[in-house]
């Protein structure tokens, strides 16, 4: 990917001192790409910690004894674990050193995906869920960060992209080898196996990740002033609906593939959209600097043109995977478009705007999975795609009007 593909490389934002100081330390010419892979297997974990649920849902279900809107949820608790404590989190540990801040958070991860690989209750693997929301907080707001910083300031927009490749691999690899553990040992190994990953990701980063200090006193802006600024309300605004709208469908797609008679098919319908995920990222990196807008836009556009296909009732297998590469490649960039679109905006606040975005995003998923349960008992699996369809449509209007600020029908400010 070329170098500037994430909010993280621009060159408008002011560093903080220690950012200054740490990057000029770093060897010119050279990415430590021992720490940003471990740093990208974090995104990974936190990641497929989050959709896995989606992947095992029936069997999860049976397990527990409760019904299959019931534990969606379980992605909803995570959502809310996340949305409710990223950004007092991250005001909290803003002065933490950022090794120890991260290692915490894995070993949240650790400890939540054990509790609900064992648990057969449904209020303590809620209860796990939740925690494994915190640790995600903790993590989402360092990461992009961290990333920048250890990297040469030339090299910075590429690093983050390193990193961030963990969301694409989850979705492409991770959810669909998930669901065949499922499927093949049982749901209650896919998460055993996600605390080993953790545990093993403990030790990478102690020897590979350099530590680094935390922020300054007084580092971040006040969230008002930041929802003050031109644009970002806009870009938060789509964040939202384009999640809830990704949600709704994304948690419940066993259920929705039950209902169509596919219900074999669910490991191989989210391994075409990972796979479509993984094409949709690589683009947008390759464009990001020049076409903000235009794959926005197009982005959504996709994503709706899914959601039709898929209200299609057609027990249709080659249709339904024909919608499956449209909504994975139209999915796949949106972190690393609104997260560029909001720090673009945010200017000198780009900061809090993006801990803003991360917990406006988990929210979206909350709510997500709470309006996809209630489609799902009230009018069953056929109406989720309509939701979603109709979700999407003022996404596309916002993304639309939003030319001045937000997305900006000029290129990136370089």
């Amino acid at each position: 990917m070329p170098d500037d593909t994430t909010a993280a490389a621009r060159s408008d934002v002011p560093a903080t001192t220690s950012e200054t100081s740490e990057s000029a330390t770093t060897p010119s010419g050279r990415l430590p790409l021992a720490a940003l892979l471990a740093l990208a297997t974090a995104v990974f974990v936190t990641s497929l910690t989050e959709t896995l649920p989606a992947g095992v849902l029936p069997a999860m279900s049976a397990d527990l004894g409760v019904g299959e809107a019931a534990t969606g949820q379980a992605v909803t608790v995570y959502a809310l674990g996340t949305a409710l404590t990223a950004v007092p989190l991250a005001a909290r540990t803003a002065g933490w050193r950022r090794k120890r801040l991260l290692l915490t958070s894995v070993a949240g991860f650790a400890v939540a995906n054990t509790v609900t690989a064992v648990s057969s209750s449904y209020a303590l693997t809620m209860g796990a869920r939740f925690l494994a929301g915190v640790a995600a907080g903790l993590a989402w707001a360092l990461l992009a960060g961290y990333a920048r910083r250890i990297a040469p300031p030339h090299l910075q927009g590429r690093a983050v992209a390193v990193a961030m490749t963990g969301i694409p691999l989850a979705l492409s690899l991770g959810v669909p080898a998930g669901t065949f553990l499922g499927e093949a040992v049982g749901w209650r190994f896919a998460f055993t196996a996600m605390t080993v990953i953790a545990a093993g990701l403990l030790g990478w980063i102690a020897l590979a990740v350099p530590d680094l200090p935390g922020e300054a006193r007084g580092g971040r802006a006040p969230v008002a002033r930041t929802l003050r600024v031109p644009g970002v309300l806009p870009v938060l605004a789509v964040t939202v609906t384009l999640v809830l709208a990704h949600t709704v469908l994304y948690t419940y797609v066993a259920a929705y593939l039950g209902h169509r008679g596919l219900a074999d098919s669910t490991g191989l319908v989210l391994l075409v959209f990972g796979a479509a995920s993984l094409a949709g990222i690589w683009f947008t990196g390759r464009h990001i600097d020049r076409r903000l807008r235009s794959l926005t836009l197009g982005g959504a556009v996709l994503i709706a043109g899914a959601a039709v296909v898929l209200a299609v009732p057609a027990d249709s297998a080659a249709l339904v995977l024909a919608a499956a590469v449209l909504w994975g490649f139209g999915w796949g960039g949106a972190p690393t478009l609104l997260q560029t679109a909001v720090a673009d905006a945010g200017g000198d606040h780009a900061d809090t705007a993006q801990t803003m975005l991360v917990s406006l995003w988990n929210a979206a998923m909350a709510a997500g999975g709470i309006v996809g349960g209630v489609l799902l008992d009230a009018f069953g699996a056929g109406a989720l795609a309509l939701g979603a369809l109709v979700l999407l449509v003022p996404v596309v209007a916002i993304v639309a009007g939003a030319r001045a600020h937000g997305f900006p029908a000029r290129g990136r400010i370089r």
